[in-house]
């Protein structure tokens, strides 16, 4: 299981992957999961469409990470639309196919839920279904968390106190939300661990090699954007190429500032583009990696 790996005093390294939109487009998720397991990741995460739009889609990735690849997944789980039956059949359809990792998330409301039944949701935060999770299995859970609180949150005391609920229900390490400016991540940090906060906490890292892809993360998951990083999307937006280059550079001293400064984990969102993920992790200190 993932939260033993993170026993070994070192820097553990991830990736995320989504399911492809079309069955046909499996092909290139597998032959990126083949390229991404020569870089020999401690772990790879598979999203989930909220509702259980693609949580077939999930397992069988999850599947071809652990049982093709040999490198432990963790399958994202969304409790929005959510109901008992089908959380457990979800479960017991990972443990068929090798997979004790999961990622429960609370998941964005989908497009098509209606007011009354997002208001009358069965689960209404991750913690629900991590204590159903803990009833039925015996699997590694992971939770997400906020550098920059919650988007729903009022302020990082009461961002911390739910945070602290959601880990006391039984969650084994954390997962940030990306963000572009270390100190950030550093203060919170600090303020978890004052919290009484004392499990692994990976980086969640997202590589802006595009000025289309900063405009959508950030809408969609209201980090901020530090002055540099919105000078180096402004001087490169008319050159492809160089922007390509210049995002990498960042993230990439982002990571090494950040094993340097003893962070649990690295944990990039690939955008399931495997040179990506080669170009960051040939050019990082890797902290014990091997």
């Amino acid at each position: 299981m993932i939260k033993d790996i993170y026993q070994k005093n070192r820097t553990v390294f991830s990736f995320e992957v989504f399911p492809p939109k079309k069955n046909e487009d499996f092909d290139n998720i597998y032959k990126t999961l083949d390229i991404l397991k020569t870089l020999h990741p401690d772990f790879i995460s598979v999203t989930y469409g909220a509702g259980g739009s693609n949580s077939k889609k999930t397992s069988a990735i999850a599947s071809y990470i652990k049982n093709n690849c040999g490198i432990e997944p963790i399958a994202h789980l969304t409790a929005v639309a959510m109901d008992e039956p089908f959380l457990i059949h979800f479960l017991d359809e990972l443990k068929e196919n090798g997979v004790s990792n999961v990622l429960a998330l609370r998941g964005d409301r989908p497009k098509d839920m209606s007011d009354s039944d997002y208001e009358h949701r069965i689960f209404l935060h991750a913690e629900d279904i991590i204590r159903v999770i803990h009833q039925h299995s015996d699997i590694c859970v992971a939770a997400a968390c906020y550098p920059e609180i919650h988007p729903e949150s009022d302020s990082r005391e009461r961002d911390l106190y739910y945070l602290k609920q959601k880990i006391d229900s039984g969650v084994n390490f954390l997962i940030t939300q990306m963000f572009f400016d270390n100190e950030v991540f550093y203060s919170f940090r600090e303020q978890a661990q004052k919290a009484g906060i004392q499990i692994p906490i990976s980086a969640g890292i997202m590589p802006v090699t595009s000025a289309r892809q900063l405009g959508t993360s950030v809408s969609l998951s209201g980090t901020s954007v530090p002055p540099a990083l919105s000078h180096l999307v402004s001087k490169y937006a008319d050159a492809p190429k160089e922007l390509y280059k210049a995002g990498l550079d960042y993230a990439i001293t982002q990571i090494n500032d950040l094993i340097a400064n003893g962070v649990d984990g690295i944990h990039i969102y690939t955008m399931n583009k495997a040179s990506t993920a080669c170009e960051i992790m040939s050019n990082i200190t890797r902290g014990g990696f091997s």
